[in-house]
């Protein structure tokens, strides 16, 4: 695989409930409170240049600024604003209905643009914490998950869309019955839903859940997260790019192992937003979708490898003395209240 760039017309595309489409890989921007914004900034200009036309931002990455200027640059050298897919994502801070429009405002002004192709409500509680916080520290106001609360969070998120200012709406680190608890009460539903989907947290049943519902999975950290924010990282994880099946087939084909993990992520039907700062693993995560085909038997292998091992735990969220961070996942289940 070499780093000349694609043709953006030959990139897969996903479908949808609507008929609309999006392209089947996206660059992430999340730098994991040590990457910096011009870093992060010159990383999407590249991808821009390389073919991509997914971006995936959020206000508290604290870099849609400068992502922004690379956006108007971009658009001033020809670049077209209608084959870009830009996502956002409302924060945590931002979850009573007076909040959302001025939220997504800021972000509008800070990308440069006049509306949002996906707004997601970034987490599923109004709990926020400071850049670069520990696994220890805790919102003063924390609260568990409420449907009532959230439905209120999400109808002005719908009236951000009859104003022309978001075209789709989406879900983000969310359970099977957190979604349950909510899509009856939505006018307007989810197209897509972003999750945590690597070869070692496959989450079939949520999987499954989404796309029954008409819903595109997103998935971060296609390749595992080894830059992940210290406060996630427990003895037990794992790393499916020194997954023996996951490197014995990348010999196979004759790439690197997280070319493999961003392979089967597009095969088996997300759509992966890899973050990178290197230009030649940009390239590659996007070859990955593009040119790598792999094998049935090799994706029955990948099946079998899930681990049920979440890397992004989300500590920070958690808001009564004594919980575990499996708390916010529902894993028996049943929303924890």
């Amino acid at each position: 695989m070499t780093n000349r760039p694609i043709d953006p017309a030959t990139i897969p595309r996903r479908t949808l409930a609507d008929g609309s489409t999006l392209p089947a890989i996206g660059v992430g921007t999340f730098g994991s409170d040590h990457v910096g914004a011009a870093e992060v900034a010159r990383a999407v200009d590249h991808a821009l240049r390389i073919g991509y036309r997914h971006i995936d931002t959020a206000a508290v990455y604290r870099n849609e600024r400068e992502i922004g200027e690379v956006l108007a640059a971009r658009t001033a050298r020809g670049l077209r604003r209608d084959d870009l897919w830009i996502s956002s994502k409302l924060w945590n801070d931002a979850h009573r209905p007076e909040d959302v429009a001025p939220a997504c405002e800021r972000t509008l002004a800070d990308l440069g643009l006049d509306h949002l192709d996906a707004y997601l409500v970034h987490w599923p509680f109004p709990n926020h914490h400071a850049a670069g916080a520990s696994v220890h520290d805790r919102h003063v106001g924390a609260v568990g998950f409420d449907a009532d609360r959230y439905l209120s969070t999400w109808q002005a998120m719908e009236a951000l869309v009859d104003r022309g200012l978001v075209r789709h709406l989406g879900t983000s680190n969310m359970t099977e019955p957190k979604l349950d608890a909510v899509l009856p009460g939505m006018r307007r539903r989810p197209a897509v839903n972003q999750m945590e989907l690597h070869p070692h947290h496959q989450q079939p049943a949520l999987f499954r859940a989404v796309v029954d519902a008409g819903i595109v999975p997103i998935g971060f950290c296609p390749i595992g997260s080894p830059a992940r924010p210290e406060r996630d990282r427990t003895p037990d994880d794992s790393s499916p790019v020194d997954d023996e099946h996951i490197t014995t087939i990348a010999a196979r084909h004759g790439v690197h192992p997280a070319t493999v993990c961003v392979a089967w992520a597009h095969q088996r039907g997300q759509v992966p937003i890899p973050f990178s700062t290197n230009p030649d693993n940009l390239a590659a995560n996007l070859r990955a979708v593009c040119e790598l085909t792999l094998r049935e038997d090799e994706m029955e292998t990948l099946a079998g490898i899930d681990r049920d091992c979440r890397l992004i735990k989300g500590q920070v969220f958690l808001w009564r003395e004594g919980q575990d961070w499996r708390d916010l996942w529902d894993e028996d289940g049943v929303i924890v209240r």
